[in-house]
């Protein structure tokens, strides 16, 4: 086989290579961002609880404002009552006190709903902190195992990418060039092999010519259909792919 073409089926396997560690990265730090946002969910959750407390903190206020008034309004209609002269003010003063103790038991009623939101919410905040404290201990540990898992990638990617320098170094630029014109658009099948005749690159037949130029391997042959640098699998690769 030709040494360029034999050059550019290793650099082409290197690129792939070194290409193939970026869903591994992406998978690795997907895991701990799928944590990350399970974490800050959780926080919402508790900041929403926390805001139902604060406004019903605040209905109480007001409820309890309200029981003031309408106790110190019915003091006073007491008062009234026993300086009341005629039959008509008796009958007003009485509809007044209905009213206002009608409005003092929903106040109270009010005070007691709001005081069992707030006893709920605050179990509700107890047991999702509790699921939040668990939630960074498992992203602290996910975190410590992405790092290593990280940078053993990172220790095989710089592997490679030495011995892709060291193969760039000793070719061709001219051939280089050319590979990389292909990589451009074909990405990692800028160099494919051919299987039953066919392109692996566009998978469309290549004519009697050209496939007898790949057989012999002395030169370097691109498909006439698609431009991609071809080259003949051998037995051991076919049966791999098979």
């Amino acid at each position: 086989m030709n040494k360029h073409l034999q050059e550019l089926i290793e650099l082409s396997r290197l690129d792939q290579a070194i290409d193939a560690f970026e869903p591994k990265i992406e998978e690795a730090n997907a895991k701990l961002r799928e944590v990350e946002e399970q974490e800050g969910a959780v926080e919402a959750e508790i900041e929403a609880l926390e805001e139902d407390i604060r406004d019903a903190e605040l209905k109480k206020a007001k409820n309890d404002l309200h029981i003031k008034e309408l106790t110190e309004k019915l003091e006073a209609n007491k008062k009234k009552m026993a300086d009341a002269k005629t039959e008509k003010e008796i009958k007003a003063l009485q509809l007044e006190e209905e009213i206002a103790k009608e409005q003092l038991d929903f106040a109270n009623e009010e005070i007691e709903r709001l005081d069992n939101l707030i006893e709920t919410r605050k179990n509700e905040i107890e047991a999702k902190q509790a699921e939040l404290a668990a939630l960074k201990e498992k992203s602290a540990q996910l975190k410590e195992e992405v790092t290593q898992e990280l940078a053993e990638i990172e220790k095989q990617k710089q592997e490679l990418f030495a011995k892709k320098q060291e193969l760039v170094a000793r070719m061709s630029q001219k051939i280089l060039a050319f590979y990389d014109k292909i990589r451009r658009w074909a990405k990692n099948t800028a160099v494919v092999p051919v299987r039953k005749q066919a392109c692996m690159g566009c998978y469309m037949r290549i004519n009697d010519k050209t496939y007898a130029e790949v057989i012999k391997g002395e030169e370097i042959t691109t498909c006439p259909h698609c431009g991609r640098i071809l080259y003949l699998e051998t037995q051991k690769e076919e049966e791999s792919a098979e």
